[in-house]
């Protein structure tokens, strides 16, 4: 995995946990599951990069 990679996917991540969190202090729901949506999507491609790492390896 890159280290442009790790970044974008950490910043993807922390987005996620940002907008998850301003969605349940104004409790408006469609910005918990965005957020939510952000940091699955974040971990999907951790992994892919994970299992890209253990082939090169």
């Amino acid at each position: 995995m890159g280290a442009d990679d790790k970044v974008q996917n950490a910043a993807e991540d922390l987005g996620g946990k940002a907008k998850e969190a301003f969605g349940k202090a104004t409790n408006d729901d469609s910005k918990v599951a965005e957020g939510k949506a952000d940091q699955a999507s974040a971990d999907v491609k951790k992994a892919g990069e994970n299992v890209k790492d253990a082939f090169k390896n």
